[in-house]
């Protein structure tokens, strides 16, 4: 199932809109994006015993790689390769997204969102950096419940 027809069936409105494919934050931030919402951080990591996580978190703060490991009891936190962005959750380097979810099967991948995002509508990258989607906080949730993956806050 591709990502707007899970959108349809979960009944989870958003809007969307093309532009030039950007695999930064600040690429996506030079755009000037006429769509309302936070742009989000997506951060694809493992630990030393290969456990992934997706690290979602407003696109101007820096995630802190020892207060993470702290936080989920594990070391040596460090970015996977494209080769497991792509066998995982099945996207390119820059289009990083909670969405991707999806193509999670495995159910590898834990999602930690950090608390200051709740409530607030977002924006995300709909599997292809090209798009960009706003999609609230709930619907989100909503969208990871029905992936079965585990959710975290930070």
């Amino acid at each position: 199932m591709n990502i707007y027809e899970l959108l349809n069936k979960l009944e989870i409105s958003y809007q969307e809109v093309n532009h030039p494919k950007a695999y930064t934050v600040k690429e996506i931030q030079n755009l000037h994006l006429k769509i309302k919402g936070i742009g989000c951080k997506n951060l694809f990591l493992k630990d030393k015993n290969s456990t992934y996580y997706l690290i979602v978190l407003e696109e101007n703060k820096r995630a802190n790689m020892k207060d993470l490991e702290k936080l989920l009891k594990t070391s040596k936190l460090s970015f996977a390769s494209e080769k497991e962005l792509q066998d995982i959750l099945k996207v390119e380097k820059g289009s990083v997204t909670p969405l991707a979810i999806i193509n999670d099967e495995k159910n590898l991948v834990t999602l930690l969102i950090d608390k200051e995002l709740e409530n607030k509508t977002l924006l995300v990258h709909p599997n292809t950096n090209d798009k960009t989607i706003s999609i609230t906080y709930e619907d989100l949730l909503k969208f990871i419940r029905f992936t079965h993956h585990s959710v975290k806050s930070f």
